[in-house]
């Protein structure tokens, strides 16, 4: 199943087009993402009857939004690509390493991004969007509390990030607009094997990432497992898991975003959400 939000209503997205979750479940289902979530198993039961119903219309991508665009709780996992602990020169993390996206920070796949400064960099990511209340869930059942996947930039403004006398994750990387998401969320029983996914991300046509989610230290269950034995993981809520190496501050030398660039995120099975810079 994917699932989407078209101008703030949930929809469910086929080859037909988009379906009204409201309209078509006669009001069983709230128009909101965020109420969906909160009725998920009924949701995907009922989801196979109103594909077959014929009710889907053709819509434009670019009215997309966030699969969740209200989270109570978004969360970055840092470090989770051991490429990218090594171009950093940290060593693999014994657990994973955790920090906030404020929520004010998301935004839809096709939204424009002010750059703050010069100093703003890429992170491609897969996110996991939260279906089942979790808490103390073991890996095992880590799947079963997920509603779907779907694609996130952790754009990353590194001079708040670094800023002494600690560094500063939330704040560098909460920004408005530094949580792009989308284009939409897809159920992990849509992909052949969801731990297993191509991710890339180029700028303005040039690859600069490009990577599987079978090499992230921390899977998706694991991160489960280790949030919620902490947190309670609310439905609606997003986890960013972590970003390939190929991050432009470790290049040499180092590459940021500027005015006018493009960036296109992609996962396999997903697709691909782009994201254009503006002066700020």
């Amino acid at each position: 199943m994917r699932f989407g939000n078209l101008d703030g209503r949930a929809v469910l997205i086929t080859d037909g087009g988009a379906i009204d979750v409201h309209t078509a479940s006669d009001g069983r289902f709230g128009p909101s993402p965020a109420e969906c979530y909160e009725q998920w198993a009924d949701l995907r039961a009922w989801a196979g009857t109103a594909a077959a119903s014929g009710a889907a219309a053709a819509f434009d991508p670019a009215r997309l939004g966030a699969p969740s665009p209200n989270p109570r709780q978004s969360i970055g996992i840092g470090l989770n690509y051991a490429k990218h602990a090594a171009e950093g020169g940290i060593p693999v993390p014994e657990w994973p390493t955790t920090f906030t996206k404020f929520p004010s920070c998301l935004g839809g796949p096709n939204d424009p991004v002010a750059l703050p400064s010069a100093g703003v960099d890429w992170e491609v990511e897969l996110v996991v969007v939260i279906g089942v209340t979790a808490h103390k869930v073991g890996r095992a059942d880590g799947w079963a509390h997920v509603a779907g996947l779907t694609i996130g930039q952790d754009l990353s403004e590194r001079k708040v990030q670094m800023r002494p006398p600690v560094p500063q994750f939330n704040l560098g990387k909460s920004f408005p607009g530094f949580g792009p998401t989308g284009p939409w969320l897809v159920t992990p029983d849509e992909l052949a094997n969801p731990d297993d996914l191509a991710l890339s991300c180029t700028v303005n046509g040039e690859t600069m990432q490009d990577s599987r989610t079978s090499d992230l230290i921390f899977s998706v269950p694991v991160l489960i497992e280790e949030l919620s034995g902490i947190i309670t993981l609310l439905p609606g809520d997003v986890i960013f898991t972590g970003t390939p190496e190929g991050v432009g501050m470790a290049r040499k030398p180092p590459r940021f975003l500027a005015p006018g660039d493009e960036i296109v995120s992609t996962i396999e099975g997903i697709g691909s959400m782009t994201t254009r810079l503006v002066a700020g």
